[in-house]
């Protein structure tokens, strides 16, 4: 035993015991820095693989959202341009009417300001649904965002407006 413990407390043999240890931490801290190393490179993969999915996602999705915004204000100019046929009119007309009469009858029977407030509201109400206003209309453009229907829609609007009210004077006149 006496010589186990001379060979133990030598010098030499505490050094080469002293490197054989360090070689070993040293072989087992380079292996679990090439693990972490490869492990870190393939995030990296999996991380650009994700952001070039994301992006072609988000390029398809505006693709789709020019397209839906160029159909919109395609349906949009067509509404407008068959408001401005004669039987549309008559048509839009009498739907104002209809309407105002439905409020009338509700609100205040024999009336003549509230007729002509009923026919006003009527018109704007049918206005708001022919630009867009409307709440099923908001509530589409709330899921599928903002779209191009605000842009250029000002003037159809105001001629759209004033049809009614001269359409109204002349049948309430006559």
């Amino acid at each position: 035993m006496s010589d186990i413990t001379q060979n133990l407390s030598n010098p030499v043999h505490t050094f080469v015991y002293g490197i054989l240890f360090g070689g070993i931490f040293l072989v087992m801290s380079l292996w679990n820095h090439w693990k972490t190393k490869r492990e870190f490179q393939r995030y990296k993969t999996h991380l650009s693989d994700k952001l070039e999915l994301d992006a072609r996602t988000t390029q398809e999705v505006t693709k789709e959202r020019a397209r839906l915004a160029q159909e919109n204000e395609n349906l949009r100019m067509q509404v407008a341009r068959l408001n401005e046929k004669p039987d549309n009119k008559l048509h839009r007309e009498l739907e104002v009417l209809a309407r105002a009469e439905k409020h009338m009858m509700i609100n205040a029977p024999g009336f003549a300001p509230a007729w002509e407030m009923a026919k006003s509201q009527a018109a704007a109400s049918l206005q708001s649904e022919e630009t867009g206003q409307s709440f099923p209309q908001r509530m589409f453009r709330r899921l599928l965002g903002s779209s191009a229907t605000g842009a250029g829609g000002g003037s159809n609007a105001a001629d759209a407006a004033d049809a009614p009210k001269a359409g109204g004077a002349g049948v309430t006149a006559a």
